[in-house]
């Protein structure tokens, strides 16, 4: 299962860089709206390039620092944009400002992995609500499908399930290693139709 974990964490950075590259060919017909997902992408690019440079060419053995920074960067990023896709009033940035701020510090106040776990799974919680709000206002607004509407049901779709799988990660240190990297490929699988998502949405854009 190691091998099957190795493969489908290969495929998944492979089509996040090919989503990213995708959208930066895409981006000056994107709105401005729009143009967060490549943010979130490059993001996202971003801290996996860096983890695998530390790990991979530097030798870390711990790079859990920079979980936070994730946490608190993509939480920023896609709320960011659905404020802005739902129209709301820009008061609703400042109650984000302070979740991303205490996103980045819960683990200098309680030094353990658990915390950084709740902040993912809060941060997680606030973005399906946000993408769910945004996907049934497109339903009861009776409007056409739009641009990103696919892109959209993936996200809500990617952390709903991930939402589960860290609630049980604490779980996981008592399976087996298969087991272990069973569900770590199976999260990698979830990313890669998120990617893949983005790919299709970025390939069928027109002006």
């Amino acid at each position: 299962m190691h091998s099957y974990f190795i493969i489908t964490w290969g495929i998944t950075n492979i089509l996040l860089l090919i989503s990213f590259i995708s959208g930066i060919f895409k981006y000056p017909v994107l709105r401005k709206e729009e143009r967060q997902y490549v943010y979130y992408l490059g993001f996202l690019l971003l801290i996996e390039a860096a983890t695998n440079f530390l790990t991979l060419v530097l030798h870390f053995k711990d790079t859990s620092f920079l979980y936070p920074i994730y946490i608190a960067g993509e939480f920023f990023v896609l709320v960011s944009l659905f404020i802005r896709k739902l129209n709301l009033s820009n008061f609703w940035f400042i109650p984000v400002v302070i979740l991303t701020f205490g996103f980045l510090i819960i683990n200098k106040f309680y030094i353990t992995y658990f915390n950084n776990d709740i902040g993912k799974v809060t941060s997680n919680i606030i973005i399906i609500c946000f993408a769910g709000v945004a996907l049934l206002q497109q339903i009861k607004n009776n409007i056409s499908i739009n641009r990103f509407t696919l892109v959209d049901a993936c996200i809500f779709f990617y952390y709903s399930v991930s939402v589960f799988i860290f609630i049980i990660q604490h779980q996981i240190a008592s399976l087996s290693e298969d087991n272990y990297y069973t569900i770590l490929g199976t999260n990698n699988i979830l990313s890669s139709i998120l990617y893949g998502s983005f790919i299709y949405t970025f390939i069928k854009l027109k002006k």
